[in-house]
């Protein structure tokens, strides 16, 4: 059986940077040895929270860029509308592709007003929470329902894409065509997926047949014992996927 193509994203991006290597590492030292033992392998990094709270995070950050690496800044603003405007403006000339916000309507239109070049990314519905977890926060519907609303209301606010998991992945490119930007975390290998924190995921075909423009990966790279040629074969499966678009 061929896999349906039909949803397979369609924008201007270089197969080689639809993957984004999950820098979650207790330090920044541990990420420049993480970017120096993948060379050429990866060429975007996602920064978090767990960096963010070391020492030296804009270093970093500076260091990555000048080696002509995107980065990906993922703290999740979420603060009162201004402050959360001022934060973007803070970090919109520091050289990152993409940062996330998370919030309501209006922390999103603040975080829009002077982001720039800088492309924001509304987290929908973190992968870590299944629908019981949603029930849990008090929202009456499923995941897919919560992120197709969120992502629509993202996208009216003029924020540049969304991260969300794989499996809701078609329903916002059904719904909204190439118009969003879909970043996609939680990714795991076919076989062997580990019990973590991560209960909706998908693997690398799965989401990007399903409709993602980017993927983030971290453990499977990460755990590995070969971390560079699990990133060189997930490349190749990217490029194959990509091939003639």
């Amino acid at each position: 059986m061929i896999d349906d193509k039909s949803l397979l994203s369609t924008k201007n991006i270089p197969a080689a940077e639809r993957l984004i290597f999950a820098l979650d590492v207790p330090n920044a030292e541990e990420a420049r040895d993480w970017a120096e033992k993948l060379g050429d392998s990866v060429r975007f990094y996602k920064m978090g929270l767990e960096l963010f709270m070391a020492s030296g995070y804009f270093e970093l950050l500076d260091w990555l860029v000048r080696r002509d690496k995107k980065v990906f800044v993922d703290l999740k603003f979420f603060d009162v509308p201004e402050t959360v405007r001022a934060a973007v403006r803070q970090l919109r000339n520091r050289g990152a592709t993409f940062a996330t916000v998370h919030g309501n309507d209006g922390i999103l239109e603040a975080a829009v007003k002077d982001k720039e070049d800088l492309k924001v990314l509304a987290v929908t519905v973190l992968t870590s929470l299944d629908e019981q977890d949603l029930k849990d926060l008090g929202f009456q519907c499923d995941p897919q329902t919560l992120v197709l609303s969120r992502a629509k209301r993202a996208l009216q606010i003029g924020c540049d894409g969304v991260v969300s998991s794989g499996l809701e992945a078609p329903a916002l490119r059904q719904s909204l065509g190439e118009q969003l930007m879909i970043v996609v975390p939680g990714i795991r290998p076919v076989v062997n997926r580990e019990t973590d924190d991560q209960k909706r995921v998908v693997d690398v075909d799965r989401a990007f047949l399903n409709g993602a423009d980017y993927i983030v990966v971290g453990r499977p790279i990460r755990k590995s014992t070969a971390p560079r040629a699990v990133a060189e074969s997930m490349q190749a499966r990217i490029a194959d996927l990509f091939a003639g678009r």
